[in-house]
């Protein structure tokens, strides 16, 4: 579910795209540097993305954007929801209008030639940008779902999602010296707002501007508060009337239960539904 920003970092390096939006890995050499709480000194070096932590952030997306835990069953998920971004589809909401699932198909074609979504190719550079499903009606959603059966479009939604959307995002929350639990709420920052000055980047660098992230001397509390505030504000000016339960009753739980590691059982809210993970 990319929203505004997306177009410009889909094939961006990390490192570039990070610092076009104002955020630079070199900035978090703090003139304050923080001391390691005990909590953090405990953490496993690859956070979030540690096999077992990174199934359980795909869930948690999941019940917010598919609304179930099964993740994996997304694979062939393609629906015109009605946003303006045309067609989103797949585990994480690639979307013909956003670029990035333009750049999925291209990259799994050259990989994969003569799959089943090759021949949408010159309609999704089209309709790229738009809402349109000129040349993609009657038969692109089939073929999408068709082709989600195939374990090596699997694979590619996978390393597409990881590439643009999960180690930017659990990167830069290293980076920022967060836990697995800002690592999260970085990740579906990213998900659902894309990255960009409008989008992901934009919404951090507001938050340091009310509170320092731990990397730069400020409480991991307070910073992730901050960051949850700002990212609320940003859906509602930008959707009024929007659903937030993925920030009020899922993130902003775990925040308040001081589950800063994430640590199972969960139990959360979204769209008024229950989920838990034990």
């Amino acid at each position: 579910m990319k929203r505004a920003g997306v177009l410009m970092l889909a094939a961006v390096p990390v490192a570039i795209a990070a610092t076009a939006y104002g955020f630079s890995p070199t900035t978090h050499t703090a003139a304050r540097p923080a001391q390691p709480s005990a909590a953090t000194q405990r953490r496993a070096p690859e956070g979030l993305a540690a096999p077992a932590m990174k199934n359980l952030a795909q869930k948690l997306v999941a019940s917010a954007e598919n609304s179930t835990l099964d993740w994996r069953s997304a694979y062939g998920y393609v629906q015109d929801i009605g946003d303006g971004q045309g067609y989103t589809a797949g585990i994480i909401g690639f979307c013909t209008g956003t670029h990035d699932l333009l750049v999925l198909v291209e990259r799994y074609t050259a990989a994969h030639p003569g799959n089943g979504l090759a021949r949408y190719l010159p309609a999704l550079r089209k309709v790229d940008g738009t809402d349109s499903h000129q040349g993609l009606d009657p038969g692109f959603p089939a073929a999408w779902r068709a082709e989600a059966r195939v374990p090596a479009f699997q694979a590619a939604q996978d390393a597409e999602r990881d590439r643009i959307y999960f180690d930017p995002a659990v990167g830069t929350a290293k980076r920022d010296g967060l836990g697995p639990l800002g690592q999260f709420i970085y990740y579906d920052a990213m998900v659902f707002h894309g990255p960009g000055t409008d989008g992901f980047y934009g919404i951090r660098e507001r938050a340091t501007q009310r509170a320092e992230p731990p990397a730069q001397g400020g409480s991991e509390e307070a910073y992730l508060n901050a960051f949850l505030d700002v990212r609320r504000a940003t859906m509602r000016a930008k959707h009024p009337g929007i659903d937030t339960s993925r920030i009020d009753t899922a993130q902003r739980k775990f925040l308040e239960e001081g589950n800063l590691d994430l640590r199972t059982p969960l139990v959360w809210k979204v769209y008024g539904e229950t989920y838990k993970v034990p």
